[in-house]
């Protein structure tokens, strides 16, 4: 049998649905810090958001034992999905729909982004500054442009996962990205902030 860490996401959730709970552990230490920094871009919270990744876990966790959840190859997605909609229901019951206001100790400060570049510490420190600066200006976005970004950019999904996730069309998503980096263009401009790595 293979070990923990030989398994996909997708045999893991298909052995905690059949009641092995070591197989959720895994999960949970493999997906927790994507999806709490996809939770806190979204919400600007690290309170709100540890509840909200709370509860989608828990979500999961019931969709996963009722049987809901088939191998598709593509568990993480699966999980961006649930805490989706746990913020859009958040957002619906608490926040009437409204944009969420960029807080002054916002965490997107703290997206780990050192790790993807160059060991050389000028062109790193250069870099770091840049997107540092990225996601300064995506906080001027509005919430469906902001998301689209991150889950594109951070996230690495396609544009048609993207659409799945947030429940609109690819067309949608690609609008969304198109306004979204129009509006970085503009912002980048007037506050006269050089988006290029090196």
């Amino acid at each position: 049998m293979s070990t923990w860490k030989e398994m996909s996401d997708e045999q893991l959730a298909l052995l905690y649905a059949d009641g092995n709970n070591r197989a959720f552990d895994e999960l949970l230490s493999r997906t927790k810090e994507k999806l709490f920094t996809y939770i806190v871009c979204m919400v600007k919270d690290e309170e709100l958001a540890n509840d909200l990744f709370q509860e989608t876990f828990i979500k999961a966790i019931m969709k996963l034992r009722d049987g809901k959840y088939t191998d598709s190859g593509k568990f993480s997605f699966w999980m961006t999905r649930i805490a989706h909609n746990v913020i859009i229901d958040y957002f619906r019951e608490v926040k009437g729909m409204r944009i969420v206001d960029a807080s002054k100790d916002n965490d997107l400060q703290n997206l780990k982004v050192a790790s993807v570049m160059e060991n050389d510490r000028e062109r790193s420190m250069v870099n770091e500054q840049v997107l540092h600066d990225v996601k300064r200006l995506m906080d001027a976005l509005p919430e469906a442009q902001r998301e689209v970004v991150f889950m594109r950019f951070y996230q690495e999904m396609s544009f048609k996962e993207i659409a799945e996730a947030t429940g609109v069309s690819i067309n949608t998503s690609l609008g969304r990205m198109r306004y979204a980096l129009i509006n970085l263009r503009r912002l980048s401009r007037q506050h006269n902030v050089n988006l290029t790595l090196e």
